[in-house]
């Protein structure tokens, strides 16, 4: 596969729109007297179903068919295997390192920050604890977003779409604390963007440690871990968050929707 700078400029702007949007939840927080709960827990399923159906519908059957290309059948199909749960095996032990506190992703609403107002050495603290997960979190989120939007410029615009909806309730998260804390719209501005960073910088690592071995059984074992990768954040923090910002049911929905609409895209992009 031939890789030229428009096609790495392009996948990069992607990551970083996904990885920025951290900001647009900063804003959102600042400016919301109290988040539409039902709406968010439609979205984050809506993402979830994007995630869900595009990573094992199309990715994990692309890394399939380009490592039995290249390796032959059934090694490249065990290849792809054993590449997907190292994918999945790997986001969750970054998952497991990483602190969790109070549920990073977990939005507080106005009243409840206020009720610990006077707290502001333990909001300031978890603003940054929180940070600084969500921060490592993202880091594989952006070396996925830009792998696909490198060799399928289409796929990657609706990964790009679901990670952005997932970054938008993680910005609350960093900035309604730290806001509390210091009550500096622009220091908790400033947290949750640099929060959102970690998915560009993700992407930079990993062009330019992966650049050299860029071939199709490279490409195929990374797919497939990325969608490992996207399968265990749908699961393990979408649809949890999905159900505990709404009713059951309105997350579920919601990914069935997201995966009616990445089914739909697929078919006219095929």
């Amino acid at each position: 596969m031939t890789i030229t700078t428009e096609n790495v400029l392009f996948a990069f702007g992607l990551t970083m729109i996904a990885g920025l949007s951290t900001g647009i939840g900063s804003i959102l927080a600042f400016y919301t007297k109290r988040t539409n709960k039902k709406f968010l827990s439609v979205t984050l399923g809506f993402s979830a179903g994007v995630m869900l159906y595009v990573s094992m519908i199309d990715i994990f059957t692309k890394a399939r068919l380009d490592l039995e290309k290249a390796l032959g059948s059934p090694t490249g199909y065990l290849v792809t295997t054993v590449a997907f749960f190292a994918g999945v095996f790997l986001i969750a032990l970054i998952d497991k390192l990483v602190p969790d506190v109070e549920n990073p992703h977990a939005m507080r609403d106005v009243e409840e920050m206020e009720a610990v107002g006077s707290e502001k050495k333990a909001l300031m603290r978890m603003g940054l604890f929180s940070a600084l997960a969500i921060a490592i979190h993202n880091f594989p989120e952006g070396l996925a977003t830009f792998t696909a939007a490198l060799q399928d410029p289409t796929l990657g615009i609706s990964i790009t779409v679901a990670i952005a909806i997932h970054n938008i309730p993680e910005g609350i998260a960093v900035s309604i604390p730290v806001y509390y804390a210091t009550g500096s719209r622009k220091k908790a501005f400033l947290y949750s963007f640099l929060s959102g960073l970690s998915e560009p910088f993700g992407a930079i690592v990993g062009f330019f440690l992966l650049k050299a071995f860029f071939s199709e059984i490279m490409f195929g074992v990374v797919f497939a871990a990325v969608a490992g990768i996207m399968v265990y954040i749908s699961l393990d923090e979408l649809l949890p968050a999905a159900e505990k910002y709404g009713e059951h049911h309105l997350g579920i929905y919601g990914m069935s929707f997201g995966m009616m609409v990445m089914a739909v895209s697929l078919l006219l992009f095929a």
